[in-house]
């Protein structure tokens, strides 16, 4: 019978037979599948094997296609040590799926094994001796040349001895034990508070494991997470940190130094994890928080030995200071900015300074500047006191490109200065007023007249090689294409037509309407529009951002309009920085109107916000000038005009000096003497090339630098 009460006839399942397809089987033998048969799945032999007489094969058929050619197509090049190893991952992929690692165990002879390499790194370091049949790293005797010591890349004056860093009652590879709470008391104003994550680390990656703590030297990177971090930083973060250093510190010779400092690999991982959890919302931020908290362990720590490593502690915080950079409302989280400028104060390090303090310098200094921009604040560094040669004539030698940029770095710097300044102090009376307004003049036209030498006088390399004009482009973009070739000159032209457009917004006695003010102003602002919107380097991404921002406040045009905002969006895809707001910003500047609001005309917008810093500093009466309308800010700003105000205490001198209750003075004995400077002089260094202790600090940038 069947499942409907019929009886089963030989005659309805012919039937059935002939109305429905036979079922498909996956499981039959290799006979039946050849002759094209349905198999019966019989065991050992089916019927059609036994009717026929044949052999009943079964298992699994591997079809593989023959191809006779003369020559491989490909050439496999040698290994770097001359092999090629291989790494099964197939159990850690298995591991991902529940019953998994169970399935894929490894046998007793593979635990022998894996067991006896444990125990041969553990005791021998790095010097690998498994079976000549195994898999494996390079062997320690394969490995090259140990890298030199940090000091040849640094200057000899202000820093300590790498070398016997072994002292009583301190191990500088040992950190404390972690707490993830992110409560280190810096300070009463250094507190940790990473509002991005409501959730602290709690030691677990996505698989449930506990995450590796990187408190050991290293000969290599040997775990997946941090050389994929280690990438992410060097190939995305460590490229516009270098943007102004020729010898590329960041990028390609501190991650390799790194790997004998666990405070600075830390340091490392900590910006790429941060990095790729912006561009990837698959990562999550919290792998960045653990190498954040670990770095910064590690930097107390040291801190609180007089006999450090004061060029590791500066350098480390530098970096830290640019992770908190990278996260949202960095204003809210700048626990090592006052400390990274006291720390580069302690080192001594100026724009003399060569090596990895020159670096660590000017990124200081130039995201400084890049704040200043936003918020209209006054460089806290005068740059009369960098020991900057401004002695500019025309170049005539090649690779000093850094030097002009470093060059033009200092005359926006002033120029950040100038304009911040324009608020007319009270109580003045007509006769200092007009004393003010000619020192102004006087100081307007020195700015503008060194700015016009310095491009007068920059090599040709620093020039456009090419430029088209906007009916030119394939692209179709509205702005010209302005073609440099190295990033450095990238950003120094960026910081020139910056720093003009500022020039032409800030004259004291010519409104920014004035025809030469307008025609400077449009001019530069397309200049650094083209280059942006055609530039693929995306080192030059936080210079572009700031200077795009500050150009595309004259533009009229709605096409161009619509343009720049398409251009902040591709930044923001490619670097992952929130710049939303400067949208919301320009919207408002340009006069964009809001639902149910009606709009203002473009050019009547766009000139009112160009003429406020003009009429901020004309010498009419207050009463005079029309209240500026009031308008709900999209999110709080600190005020504007004053000195930098993240880098009041950013110094070890000062009662309320960074790092509190942590800091501990370093041992003037444990320095490296001057009897060093002809070794560190081979490097470039000059040994008369410190003025002084000087003050430096870096400057919190918006949170999309």
């Amino acid at each position: 019978m069947n499942s409907d009460g019929a009886p089963n006839t030989p005659g309805a399942s012919d039937k059935g037979s002939q109305e429905t397809k036979p079922k498909r089987v996956r499981t039959g033998c290799l006979t039946c599948r050849e002759r094209h048969l349905k198999c019966d799945e019989g065991r050992p032999s089916c019927n059609n094997c036994i009717k026929s007489n044949r052999v009943c094969k079964t298992g699994v058929k591997l079809n593989f296609i023959d191809t006779n050619i003369k020559q491989p197509p490909v050439v496999m090049t040698p290994a770097l040590y001359g092999e090629v190893f291989f790494q099964d991952e197939s159990r850690d992929i298995a591991s991902e799926y529940k019953g998994g690692l169970e399935k894929y165990a490894l046998s007793n002879r593979e635990h022998a094994q894996d067991y006896q390499s444990r125990d041969m790194v553990s005791q021998n370091g790095y010097s690998w001796s498994a079976p000549n049949d195994s898999m494996g790293p390079p062997t320690h005797a394969a490995a090259p040349q140990p890298l030199p010591p940090m000091q040849s890349m640094l200057p000899a004056y202000g820093i300590q001895e790498q070398a016997n860093v072994h002292h009583a009652g301190y191990d500088r590879q040992q950190p404390r034990e972690p707490s993830h709470q992110h409560s280190h008391s810096h300070s009463h104003s250094h507190s940790h508070s990473h509002s991005h994550s409501e959730s602290t680390y709690s030691g677990s990656n996505p698989h449930g494991e506990p995450a590796e703590e990187v408190s050991r030297s290293k000969e290599y990177l040997d775990s997946q997470e941090e050389v994929l971090f280690m990438q992410v930083f060097v190939e995305e973060v460590g490229l516009w940190m270098d943007s102004m250093d020729q010898t590329k510190h960041f990028s390609r010779l501190l991650p390799f130094h790194s790997l004998k400092e666990p405070m600075l690999l830390n340091a490392f991982l900590a910006c790429g994890a941060r990095h790729l959890a912006l561009v990837n919302p698959k990562y999550s931020e919290e792998k960045a928080l653990h190498y954040y908290d670990m770095a910064t362990q590690h930097l107390l720590a040291a801190l609180q030995n007089p006999e450090r490593d004061t060029v590791i502690c500066a350098t480390t915080a530098v970096i830290l200071n640019v992770y908190e950079i990278m996260c949202e409302r960095a204003l809210q989280r700048m626990n090592h900015i006052a400390g990274a400028r006291a720390l580069i104060k302690e080192c001594q390090w100026n724009a003399t300074t060569k090596g990895i303090g020159g670096a660590c310098f000017w990124l200081n200094v130039g995201m400084e500047i890049l704040s200043c921009l936003h918020f209209n604040w006054q460089v806290a560094w005068d740059p009369d006191d960098w020991g900057l040669d401004m002695n500019m004539s025309r170049e005539t030698e090649n690779n000093r490109e850094e030097l002009w940029t470093y060059r033009i770095v200092y005359i926006v710097a002033k120029v950040c200065n100038f304009r911040a300044s324009i608020p007319e102090p009270s109580g003045l009376n007509q006769t200092d007023k007009r004393h003010r307004m000619e020192r102004r003049i006087e100081e307007w036209d020195h700015l503008k007249a060194l700015a016009d030498q310095w491009n007068q006088c920059i090599p040709r390399t620093m020039h456009p090689m090419a430029y088209l004009y906007p009916g030119q482009t394939i692209s179709g973009s509205m702005f010209p294409e302005v073609w440099l070739i190295k990033r450095t000159s990238i950003v120094a032209r960026l910081f020139y037509h910056t720093c003009m457009c500022l020039l032409a917004q800030t004259h004291p006695a010519r409104p920014p309407t004035d025809q030469a003010m307008a025609g400077m102003l449009q001019s530069h602002s397309r200049f650094i529009c083209g280059i942006s919107a055609h530039v693929k380097d995306r080192g030059v991404a936080s210079v572009a951002l700031r200077s795009l921002a500050i150009a595309a406040e004259s533009l009229t045009d709605r096409r161009e309009q619509e343009e720049v905002l398409q251009i902040f969006d591709k930044i923001r895809q490619e670097t992952g920085w929130r710049v939303g707001f400067l949208n919301t910003e320009l919207k408002e500047k340009w006069g964009w109107p809001k639902e149910d609001e009606n709009p203002i005309p473009l050019s009547a917008a766009v000139n009112q916000n160009l003429s406020m810093n003009y009429q901020q500093q004309t010498v009419q009466a207050p009463t005079a000038l029309p209240p500026a309308p009031q308008q709900a800010p999209a999110r709080a700003r600190p005020p504007q005009g004053i000195v930098n105000p993240m880098y009041a205490g950013a110094d070890f001198h000062l009662p309320q000096h960074p790092y509190q209750q942590h800091y501990v003075a370093p041992n003037p004995g444990f320095q490296v003497s001057n009897a060093l400077n002809g070794q560190n002089g081979q490097n470039g260094y000059d040994p008369n090339a410190h003025p002084g202790h000087q003050s430096h600090h870096q400057a919190p940038h918006g949170n999309y630098y």
